[in-house]
């Protein structure tokens, strides 16, 4: 009786550099997102700042590590994780306003870069849902991490529209 080894079957070759493919470029937006919360936590100004900075500060290793283990993943399933020559940014909502105090600009920032992180891990956890469900577990915890945030911006972004400041 031949014993398989799932995803990592020699005849799941095809499927296994699809899910690399996606594993890489969320590891690439995780990476930017980093990039883009550092900026974000060190440029605005102003006292209704603080708060934002301190999240997204608090957020950075978190993202960080994402990246972290979809790198981990992507070796794991043969791939190779690229290094900065294959970066190609995206994130534009993201950058920084051109008011370092237009920070209701900084929270739609990461709504949408959330937004995106959970709809690109929605495609991965139904891409590996028959064939790799240490992937799928993985990328589903990372997802839960994404929710999370973009429903703490979303509740920053109702108050600012409360006080009629978005």
């Amino acid at each position: 009786m031949a014993t398989t080894a799932g995803i990592l079957d020699a005849q799941s070759g095809a499927e296994r550099e699809q899910l690399v493919e996606l594993l890489t470029t969320a590891y690439w937006m995780e990476i930017e997102t980093v990039m883009n919360y550092i900026a974000n936590s060190t440029n605005p100004d102003g006292v209704r700042a603080q708060e934002i900075i301190e999240s997204l500060r608090g957020d950075i290793l978190e993202e960080l590590g994402h990246a972290q283990q979809l790198a981990a993943r992507i070796k794991e399933l043969y791939g190779v994780v690229p290094a900065s020559e294959g970066f190609s940014a995206s994130q534009s909502e993201l950058q920084p306003p051109e008011h370092q105090t237009d920070i209701v600009h900084v929270i739609r920032g990461v709504i949408a870069a959330e937004s995106a992180a959970i709809s690109h891990y929605e495609r991965i956890i139904e891409a590996s849902e028959e064939s790799d469900p240490v992937t799928q577990d993985m990328v589903i915890a990372l997802l839960r991490d994404e929710q999370r945030h973009r429903r703490l911006f979303e509740g920053f972004l109702r108050e600012y529209e409360a006080e009629g400041r978005a």
